[in-house]
């Protein structure tokens, strides 16, 4: 019975790492749900966006 807590400490990892990896897994199946337009959509919008950004702050 001294030796119990380590079960739990174990068992408590292991359903850290479980979690973890759903959290992960539910991530990636979402990001892949992008199709491959909308990335480069994205892509050149975020582009747009940071060259207007640089631009400001060089005062051009």
């Amino acid at each position: 019975m001294a030796h119990a807590w380590w079960k739990w400490l174990g068992l408590a990892g292991v359903v850290g790492v479980a979690v973890s990896g759903a959290a992960v897994a539910r991530q990636e199946r979402e990001r892949r749900a992008y199709t491959p337009d909308e990335v480069r959509d994205r892509l050149h919008a975020r582009h747009a966006a940071s060259e207007a950004e640089q631009s400001d702050e060089d005062g051009t």
